[in-house]
């Protein structure tokens, strides 16, 4: 495969990755079009026209499952694949659909956007302060870019998308997606996507893609009817089947759907969702080998996993960083004390958790969680910017029943503490949307899903939380928002208010932590090495780094109610919160932050 650039005559570009799979415009009036359909010995395309019955033509059987037929017919084409009498389906590797999930696909010039900043290099990985944001709950992709200004200037310098691929109905948090190429024509066009992008890169912001490459979801997925081999039966997963990573057919899907978004939509990086379920680290390193391989020389873009089986050797050099779950686990305990569910393996002693994530990266490297298994492998070896760090994402909140952000469940004293620390250490730091602003609408989960399958959403999500002492009522639980109500979306939607002096507040110290971490802290992060950490007392603790420059930087924060003593530490402070004027004491609740040049 390969990246079509052409160069146009005021200086913008157009980009076209060349897919194995789907339909590629070969001129304005002829259309090819290809399919791996190893289950079938025949197939035909149906062609679409307003008025008419679809026009069929047989594709040529090109050996090894694969299909394939040149067409006359140009952009905006209709188009299904009947793969029997009864049974015509959307195309797996369309690039859009005229309808929803179970409708006509549509043939994309995706050579008609002109970019105006088709040479933006990216940024380099120590620069990221990501916003994580929904495009649908803020508008979709032509709302979300007239917000772009606005989050520069905040400090944001990467916006991450949750999945933005074809789901079923028009509300969903994407990760129930079933054709992974085609953007979803509910937030709109391909163009509109790369115009959000171009006008990003104009800005200096980075934008990443959250990318669902381990499960499809219920509703549209046709892959077992032609194509049986994309799964394995004797692994399954939560969703069913697993995908079966070790045919080729499968990995290029896969991997030539990550180089699109890459070199044709101009993504900065892709975070990959769930790579615990995907389990085959031969693929994920082929995928980074063929990515790193195929993007040009000079541009930054950045892989960034979730994967709860803190797998080290994948950040070494294949990986650009990884979600840390322990960081905003151990810290949801301190600030919370919650310990239902997963906090349960981070309820003993959580200070000196907090400790081991600031001093080593993962708290898990290797001992058993609460199961008795063995999770983690040693990362102390790993720099802190190969670790995100967030407070809150879509996870962490919509999981909950009824979807409370943290500053619904936390003191603003502690809570601003949090914040501090999050976006003052080395580790690559992460906000929700609203986060910036103390928003506390909830972020619920929602769907829009045909009413059986609705039903046993509800039923399921209400279900899950049947072992929590809190729900062990059904009456209790019959209270959980349902998520196919077109009200768990709308409650879910954040919402700036001018004349909020708490909401300004907040704004105002996320703005004034991202300035400072911009002009003391990135410079500086380039070869940043962690020393230590050590606990000063119940829910306080003192951290060090040594700065690429070789100054260092020290951190202590106190998330209890009583003051510790800390040590006494030469320096220039950068930044202190909540503290009194004794310089060995830190209140509950307060933080200071020291920079000491080197060699003074």
């Amino acid at each position: 495969m390969s990246t079509n650039v052409t160069q146009g005559d005021t200086g913008s570009r157009h980009f076209h990755y060349l897919t194995a799979y789907g339909a590629t415009l070969i001129d304005a009036g002829r259309t090819r079009f290809d399919l791996w359909a190893p289950s079938l010995t025949a197939v035909e395309l149906e062609l679409e026209t307003p008025g008419s019955e679809p026009q069929r033509l047989p594709m040529s059987d090109e050996g090894e499952g694969h299909f394939s037929i040149e067409a006359d017919c140009g952009r905006d084409t209709a188009y299904r694949f009947r793969i029997r009498e009864d049974l015509a389906v959307p195309d797996p590797a369309a690039r859009a659909q005229h309808g929803d999930v179970q409708g006509a696909s549509r043939v994309v010039d995706p050579q008609a956007f002109r970019w105006r900043h088709g040479d933006w290099p990216g940024r380099p990985w120590h620069e990221a302060v990501i916003l994580e944001v929904h495009v649908g709950l803020l508008g979709g992709f032509a709302a979300v870019s007239r917000q772009l200004a606005q989050w520069a200037g905040q400090g944001i310098t990467a916006i991450e998308l949750m999945p933005i691929n074809e789901f079923p109905g028009a509300r969903n948090w994407g990760y129930d997606g079933v054709l992974p190429y085609a953007v979803e024509a509910s937030y709109g066009t391909p163009e509109e996507l790369k115009a959000l992008i171009d006008t990003a890169h104009g800005l200096g912001l980075m934008v990443l893609l959250d990318v669902v490459y381990n499960h499809f979801g219920p509703d549209g997925n046709y892959l077992p009817e032609y194509a049986a081999a994309f799964f394995r039966e004797d692994v399954a997963t939560p969703w069913g089947a697993a995908i079966d990573f070790r045919h080729p057919g499968v990995q290029r899907f896969f991997i030539d759907n990550a180089l699109m978004w890459l070199m044709e939509y101009r993504f900065d990086g892709l975070r990959l969702d769930a790579v615990h379920a995907i389990d085959d680290d031969d693929f994920l390193r082929r995928l980074s080998d063929e990515i790193d391989s195929t993007v040009e020389l000079g541009r930054h873009v950045h892989l960034v996993l979730e994967d709860e089986r803190n797998s080290a050797g994948l950040l070494e050099s294949a990986f650009t960083a990884q979600w840390n779950d322990d960081f905003h686990n151990v810290m949801h305990v301190l600030l919370t004390d919650e310990q239902h569910g997963y906090y349960a393996d981070y309820s003993e002693q959580p200070t000196a958790g907090l400790a081991r994530v600031l001093g080593e990266g993962f708290l898990y490297q290797g001992q058993p969680n609460g199961r008795g298994e063995p999770r983690g492998a040693p990362s102390v070896y790993l720099p802190p910017t190969r670790f995100v760090h967030f407070l809150q994402n879509h996870d962490q909140i919509g999981n909950r029943a009824f979807g409370e952000r943290l500053i619904e469940l936390v003191d603003s004293t502690r809570l601003e503490a949090a914040t501090v620390l999050l976006l003052l250490a080395p580790p690559i730091p992460m906000l929700f949307m609203g986060e910036q602003w103390g928003e506390t609408r909830p972020f619920l989960f929602f769907t829009d899903h045909r009413p059986e399958l609705a039903e046993a959403v509800r039923e399921g999500r209400r279900g899950e939380f049947a072992a929590f002492p809190a729900f062990a009522d059904p009456e209790v639980r019959a209270t959980i928002p349902d998520p196919n109500a077109e009200a768990s979306f709308t409650t879910s939607q954040p919402r700036w208010q001018d004349d909020d002096p708490r909401q300004q507040h907040w704004l105002d110290l996320h703005q004034r932590l991202l300035a400072l971490r911009h002009a003391e802290i990135v410079p500086r992060l380039e070869g940043v090495e962690t020393l230590d950490a050590e606990v000063l007392g119940d829910r306080a603790v003192h951290a060090r780094w040594k700065l690429g420059d070789g100054s260092l930087l020290s951190l202590a924060v106190n998330l209890g109610d009583t003051s510790v003593m800390q040590p006494v530490i030469r320096g220039h402070q950068l930044f202190e919160w909540g503290t009194g004027e004794q310089v060995t004491e830190l209140p509950g609740g307060a933080i200071r932050v020291w920079r000491l040049e080197a060699g003074v």
